[in-house]
């Protein structure tokens, strides 16, 4: 099979789960839950409860990503595992249609569900990186993915916008009855556009696959990675930077709006901000590829970083609708590629020969922070009655981040990585 038919597969499948995060974490979800499901609940509550929803998630995948990472490496399960969590959040994002006005408490179990789907599928999609391209070509498809994943998700966006926007031009009742037939257009979109993975992304087999013991074996490879990954310096350090630094952008992809909402900003104006932040991401994405073939891939996450710094002391003193739209576009110029860079960088920095069982950690450390960082802008914006404190707590994320980031040393984590391959 040709690599560019692998890479393509790849690829698509960013652009299909993409609508999930698009649609559902960052879009209509927290526009809906306020209007619809819970309606009746203060502000300042229902962001501490979106929160919590998407810190419970991410938890769950940080229990389960590094165990799940070395079961399937050991028994070349990448593909299979991918599509287990991607059936769950492709039918949790359809289950949401189905749910009535002020079940407040059945749609963020449904979210919840959704994310962890959504999240658990991303380990071993980050993790077939190593199998479907070509080690020369891994920032720069890394960074394809993403800019499809941005550009998949925006279309879809754009016509389900307008179908809230014009719901009669559609045969639908309402504007809700439109956001509901989105989310099951977003279940519709992710089932298709995974198949090609699915079917045509051949991944690595294990050197010896043992089916009566994968899982005890599973398990004291884990605790033999947790010293691997000690062993590792770079790695290690780069996970931890990661780790504090992908707090920051994670919460900003999914509070953003539920920032706008508790500012009183129209929902409109805000899903319309989402939109150009999706495509001014898809080239940009792009360019910080080309950025992270050029100058390297650590220095372009330096940037975005710098940007994110930037980003949150004008969200902390914003007051006007053209200001978030300006932030759109400054986030849109950015968040595709420190996420693409950071994933790149991080499949350079370990021995390919254990990718899922690595990618395990970075997915457990990224989703330790979702943990973390929602549950922290919500808890402060609920104790202080003040959102803007909640957003301002991010820069001490971003900080330490950047720091520890300065002393990750590629060269010899690279060298690392390739003597651990061969050992």
């Amino acid at each position: 099979m040709s690599d560019q038919r692998q890479i393509t597969s790849w690829v698509l499948y960013d652009w299909a789960n993409s609508a999930f995060a698009t649609t559902v974490m960052a879009g209509f979800f927290p526009v809906f839950y306020k209007s619809f499901w819970a309606g009746e609940v203060p502000v300042t509550q229902s962001t501490f409860q979106l929160g919590l929803a998407n810190s419970v998630a991410g938890l769950l995948v940080v229990l389960c990503a590094p165990l799940l990472g070395a079961l399937a490496d050991r028994g070349g399960l990448k593909l299979r595992l991918l599509a287990l969590f991607a059936m769950l959040g492709i039918g949790m994002s359809g289950g949401l249609y189905f749910i009535g006005q002020g079940q407040w408490w059945l749609a963020l179990v449904c979210y919840g569900l959704g994310v962890l789907g959504f999240s658990g599928s991303n380990v071993f999609y980050d993790a077939l990186l190593v199998d479907a391209v070509p080690r020369d070509r891994w920032e720069r498809v890394s960074a394809l993915g993403f800019a499809a994943g941005y550009l998949g998700g925006g279309l879809l966006f754009a016509l389900q916008v307008w179908m809230v926007q014009a719901p009669q031009a559609f045969g639908l009742a309402d504007a809700a009855a439109a956001v509901r037939l989105a989310f099951l257009m977003v279940a519709l979109w992710w089932a298709v556009f995974s198949l090609p993975i699915l079917l045509w992304v051949k991944e690595r087999r294990p050197a010896a696959r043992q089916p009566g013991r994968l899982v005890s074996g599973a398990l004291h490879e884990l605790v033999t990675t947790l010293g691997h990954v000690r062993a590792l310096p770079m790695a290690f350090l780069f996970l931890l930077a990661y780790w504090l630094y992908i707090d920051g952008v994670d919460t900003v992809i999914r509070m953003a709006v539920d920032f706008g909402l508790a500012l009183g900003f129209g929902a409109g104006d805000l899903l319309t901000a989402l939109l150009i932040t999706q495509f001014v991401g898809f080239p940009a994405a792009l360019a910080f590829g080309r950025l992270g073939d050029r100058l390297g891939a650590r220095s372009g996450i330096l940037l975005a970083i710098v940007v994110y710094i930037v980003v949150v002391f004008w969200a902390w003193r914003m007051v006007e609708s053209w200001e978030f739209y300006a932030l759109a576009v400054v986030i849109g110029l950015v968040q595709g590629g420190v996420q693409a860079l950071s994933r790149a960088l991080f499949a350079r920095l370990i021995p390919a020969a254990r990718a899922a069982e690595f990618f395990g950690f970075y997915n457990m450390m990224g989703k330790f922070a979702v943990v973390l960082g929602p549950l922290l802008v919500g808890w402060v914006s609920e104790a202080s009655g003040n959102p803007r404190l909640g957003i301002l707590s991010l820069l001490l994320l971003f900080v330490s981040g950047a720091l520890l980031l300065l002393r990750v040393d590629v060269r010899r984590g690279v060298a690392d990585a390739r003597a651990a391959d061969s050992a």
